[in-house]
């Protein structure tokens, strides 16, 4: 919305500063009176709407030979013509409907270009004979014939293309430099590929950053139609990048879609440049490589509340692997690293599975162009391009696969540094969360060689950490307790309770029997007489054990959401159904809980949520993550006072932080402990 309202603004200034040249109303472009007029007030100066020569000349000349017979309609004053002349092309006919510039224009060129021909003339009853030219320029004159789309403008349009096939040999080009409203391109598509006519459509580039400096947000585009006989079957081609590759489309819808995707990115970067986003949400672009629906990055431009203190703008790339992280996985992480960088904008840029990045250097090259557009204005210099290292991450992917439940995935390892590797589980349908994760350790054996296990002491999620120390709470009396864990993932959370409480039968459910492959291949996961699986809905388990009268001393709910239309990525809402809460409940021993890892996004939804847990247990415990989305709730059927609840979280910490001391765990974070012990809150 802020792209729209801002270039909307931006227009009617453009308007308020030329009122004594550009129209009142759009209608007036298709006007004879109007070009009169402007041409008398704007005297002998160029004005060049869509670039000059040297911008457009890259691609003029793949189309235009010198021998061609070369016909300018609408001309205006334009130096095109000139330019062209200048260069070799010398068989050049100008027309305009404007007798003040045919007259100003025969005055500038008779004598220094003698062959530069200026006539005045009406484009919709051209005097020419039939195959007068094998080339037609129209640089504008489209567009300005054509400001709206109503029947009696279509009509016209028609008579004008009508006119151009007509003088115009077979194997001749109509080339039209446009900036192809929607309109424009309807009727391009609809009249030419009908009338047997290639269509090709190209980006200019060198004109729209020539434009730049005059605060133009709309792309430039040069179309051109070959004219054939017969075309035995319709050729759609379009080329949206820097090198010279086309993309060829079966249907008009095609081509039509790539160029409205290319004028909402031009007008959003142009908003991007003259405005501040800081309290708002930032803009995310995915970047793709001609020919490839796949992106290769995803850039992220965000602003803080400007400081002068503060640089103006700088790009960050991300090492591949680090993407997943909160600081450049979610918006709230993005705006602490501008903070960290102490620029008022910096440009995000990640990178995706499935592309070969060489090196940091040719990423930055890659990015440049990219980078400049979303600059804020006023900006000078070149970028700065920042990051965490000297080169572009490692990830290798070790295996690709479909479950029939959650989807594709893909096992991947990366490395963020050398001493530190991590397997990651992925579902592709959301690859910027970890569903799994585990350190990768290498350890000498006695025989001298080294082999890689997975460290299933180290809890690579934060949430794990305060489950693990709930669960300890719950079964502090209890000398042969049981836990069941809703939602298995790789495995890692059963591994380390296994090891951190060993006197615990665990049974873990998960409803993909995929996921408990791919637990034991990929994340070292193992059964044992303390610790099974069961292949089930979590739901039925519940209520099966309900039914039966089975007790727990823990019951962990940390499944995932499949359903993306809601604003809860953990639990999946049927868990929270209060007929399931009630089930729950019964399956819980004297002091046993509930233990829940929610993710809430719509904050709308937490109330409720809390409410219908209120409504089922006694004491509602809550703490907060300082970074992640997580929330861990704990629900009782016994009264918490605070003191309490103080007591027995502090021993259950101590002997988590004992166990962690034991046995040399890295990953120890006394004041993430020291916070939960803190933020416990008793609703």
């Amino acid at each position: 919305f802020f792209a729209c309202s801002l270039y909307y603004f931006r227009l009617k200034i453009i308007l308020k500063d030329k009122m004594n040249l550009l129209p009142k109303s759009h209608q007036e472009f298709g006007q004879k009176d109007y070009w009169e007029s402007f041409f008398k007030k704007r005297g002998g100066k160029a004005f060049e709407w869509y670039g000059e020569y040297p911008e457009l000349c890259g691609h003029l000349h793949k189309y235009i030979k010198t021998k061609d017979n070369i016909l300018v309609v609408g001309c205006g004053n334009s130096s095109l013509s000139s330019d062209l002349y200048d260069v070799g092309y010398l068989t050049i006919t100008n027309i305009d409907i404007s007798q003040v510039v045919i007259r100003q224009m025969k005055n500038l060129h008779e004598k220094t270009r003698p062959s530069l021909n200026y006539i005045q003339m009406d484009v919709f009853s051209m005097k020419f004979d039939d195959g007068s030219f094998t080339v037609i320029v129209d640089k504008g004159t489209l567009d300005a014939l054509m400001p709206d789309d109503k029947p009696i403008t279509k009509e016209r349009i028609c008579k004008y293309f009508t006119e151009i096939e007509r003088v115009l040999k077979f194997g001749g080009r109509y080339i039209c430099i446009s900036l192809l409203q929607k309109h424009i391109l309807d009727i391009i598509l609809a009249y030419f590929p009908s009338h047997n006519w290639m269509f090709r459509v190209v980006r200019c580039y060198e004109a729209e950053k020539k434009s730049d400096s005059a605060d133009s947000s709309l792309p430039v585009f040069m179309v051109i139609c070959t004219k054939f006989k017969v075309l035995p079957q319709l050729i759609l081609e379009a080329n949206m990048g820097i090198e010279d590759k086309m993309i060829r489309f079966e249907s008009s819808e095609g081509v039509m879609s790539l160029i409205d995707g290319v004028q909402q990115s031009a007008f959003i970067c142009s908003g991007l440049r003259r405005s501040n986003i800081a309290d708002q949400e930032d803009v995310s672009f995915d970047l793709h490589n001609p020919n490839d629906n796949a992106p290769r990055f995803t850039l992220h431009v965000v602003d803080i509340p400007h400081d002068h203190k503060h640089s103006s703008y700088a790009a960050f790339i991300v090492p591949q692997g680090r993407e997943v992280e909160w600081m450049f996985s979610t918006s709230k992480g993005r705006k602490h690293l501008t903070k960290m960088t102490k620029y008022n904008r910096l440009a995000i840029i990640t990178m995706h599975r499935g592309q070969i990045y060489n090196s940091l250097e040719t990423v930055q090259n890659e990015l440049q162009d990219a980078v400049c557009q979303v600059a804020p204005s006023g900006f000078k210099g070149k970028i700065l391009f920042l990051s965490l290292g000297s080169d572009v991450g490692k990830r290798t992917v070790l295996t690709e696969g479909h479950s029939e439940i959650s989807g594709g995935y893909i096992v991947e390892d990366v490395e963020i540094s050398p001493k530190d590797r991590f397997r990651r589980l992925i579902y592709l349908s959301n690859q910027f969360v970890v569903q799994s994760e585990a350190k990768l350790k290498m350890v000498k054996c006695r025989n001298g060689e080294i082999k890689e296990f997975k460290d299933h002491l180290y809890l690579t999620c934060k949430h794990h950490i305060y489950m693990s120390i709930a669960a300890q709470i719950a079964i502090l009396k209890f000398t042969s307790p049981s836990l069941a864990l809703i939602g298995l993932g790789g495995g890692g959370l059963c591994m380390f309770l296994r090891k951190f409480l060993p006197l615990l039968d665990i049974i873990a459910i998960d409803i993909d029997n995929a996921m408990l492959e791919i637990a034991k291949k990929w994340f070292g996961f193992k059964q044992d007489s303390k610790l099974h699986v069961s292949i089930l809905d979590g739901v039925d388990f519940i209520r099966q054990s309900a039914e039966k009268g089975k007790k727990y001393n823990a019951i962990l709910f940390d499944v995932d959401s499949k359903d993306s239309s809601i604003g809860m990525s953990c639990p999946p809402k049927q868990f929270l159904d209060p007929l399931l809460l009630e089930d729950a409940s019964k399956c819980l021993s004297e002091k046993g809980l509930l233990i829940i890892n929610v993710v809430i996004r719509d904050e709308s939804l937490r109330s409720p949520i809390v409410n219908d847990l209120k409504n089922k247990f006694v004491s509602i415990v809550t703490y907060k993550l300082e970074e992640d989305l997580n929330e861990i709730i704990i629900c009782s059927r016994e009264k918490y006072e605070k003191s309490n609840l103080s007591s027995l979280a502090k021993v259950a910490s101590e002997k988590f932080d004992d166990f962690l001391t034991k046995n040399k765990v890295e990953n120890r974070d006394v004041d993430d402990i020291k916070h939960f012990l803190d933020n416990l809150q008793i609703t």
